[in-house]
């Protein structure tokens, strides 16, 4: 799988760009604030309907713009699909394949895979339980993405059950609460069971990876936390023990939750956890071990989509400059192997040698491919 060509209007800082792009190494190179990074969250956008960089889709827009479009030609399998997303704040995003609208922009999900790794994973290390947990639904909609829409009416649900459970301080009706929480049980277990079996393959390879880039460090754990209370401390697997086991924790938890008008139980709640040794890495590591278990989630989400027969674009946005030799090497190592690998830098002596291939420089609002022969036959990709 490759991106072929990325096409942004009024996205981010860009009022219009192209960049043509091939399968191997490519790197995006500039000064800081010049808009490389906005043309890699749009090729993350592409694939996963989000920014790696804010939750809502309004900075996206330039500013002055109405709405931002992002295009891509993805060759997946031999077949070439075009994707086209409008993003509209305010309104529904609109999404096109091979030109054709979609009912859904959920619906183009699984047409472009990537892992994106970026300074801001450090998040999922130093951050809060919902940095985490974010982290596991992206990559479980990134395998499975059936889960995008398990996700959004989890979501639905949650939002609709905490509005009822707060009128309740004021008198409000509750006689619908049973309701709301067959719907919440029936939903969370089905994504819980999906983050379960998630973790499981994740679990290893994290471990893994992180030997590999922090061998001095002590060995790193994960385990997937949850708000329920499992009889024995094992949750089950299937999704419809785990909905008997979450109907039977909200019926535990009712008259706390009347009482401070918020859901106590569910996926909303759970967490990954990274353990350091016998320590939480969070307080535990130092910062060069909270990169090296960052760079570790990312590399065993790039492993884990390898082994389900997905060749997942890979992007490195700025990390380089971030990480020490060996941690270069261990990136680098992968990277260099991946169908298609695509990196921002700030100086190209941050990327490493193996990761020779074809560079652009960005900056002053254009995007030119960097000549690779005697000045005069550089090609200029984008404006």
């Amino acid at each position: 799988m490759h991106l072929r060509r990325l096409a942004v209007a009024d996205f981010r800082s860009w009022e219009r760009a192209e960049l043509d792009l091939e399968p191997g190494v490519t790197v995006l190179v500039g000064s800081n604030g010049v808009g490389k990074t906005n043309l890699v969250e749009a090729i993350g956008y592409l694939a996963t309907l989000g920014s790696h960089r804010v939750a809502t889709d309004a900075p996206l827009i330039r500013r002055g713009a109405d709405r931002a479009i992002v295009r891509g030609l993805v060759v997946n399998q031999g077949r070439e699909l075009g994707v086209e997303l409008e993003i509209t704040p305010g309104k529904a995003n609109r999404a096109r394949v091979n030109r054709a609208p979609v009912a859904r922009p959920r619906d183009v999900l699984g047409i472009l895979r990537s892992v994106l790794f970026a300074p801001e994973d450090l998040a999922l290390v130093r951050g809060d339980p919902g940095e985490r947990r974010r982290f596991l639904d992206d990559l479980l909609v990134a395998r499975f993405p059936r889960f995008a829409a398990v996700r959004t009416d989890y979501e639905r649900v949650l939002r609709q059950r905490s509005a009822l459970l707060k009128t309740a301080r004021a008198g409000g009706d509750l006689r619908t609460l049973d309701v709301w929480d067959g719907h919440l049980a029936r939903h969370g277990a089905q994504l819980l069971a999906g983050r379960l079996d998630l973790v499981v393959g994740l679990a290893p390879l994290a471990e893994a990876a992180f030997a590999e880039v922090a061998p001095t460090s002590d060995p790193v754990t994960l385990a997937y936390r949850s708000s329920a209370d499992a009889p024995g401390g094992e949750l089950p697997q299937a999704a419809g023990e785990l909905e008997t086991l979450l109907l039977e924790q909200l019926s535990r938890v009712r008259r706390q939750e009347v009482e401070r008008g918020v859901c106590l139980v569910g996926p909303h709640r759970d967490d990954l956890e990274l353990r350091l040794g016998d320590g939480p890495a969070k307080g535990y590591a130092s910062h060069g071990e909270s990169w090296a278990l960052a760079l570790a989630l990312r590399l065993a989400s790039y492993r884990l989509l390898q082994a389900d027969d997905v060749e997942p674009v890979l992007i490195l946005d700025d990390v380089f400059a971030e990480l020490d030799a060996r941690r270069r090497r261990a990136l680098a190592a992968v990277a260099a192997r991946a169908e298609q690998v695509i990196i921002t830098a700030a100086v190209s002596e941050d990327v490493p040698a193996e990761l020779d291939g074809v560079r652009f420089a960005v900056g002053g609002g254009v995007v030119t491919r960097m000549a690779t022969e005697p000045p005069g036959e550089a090609e200029s990709n984008a404006s």
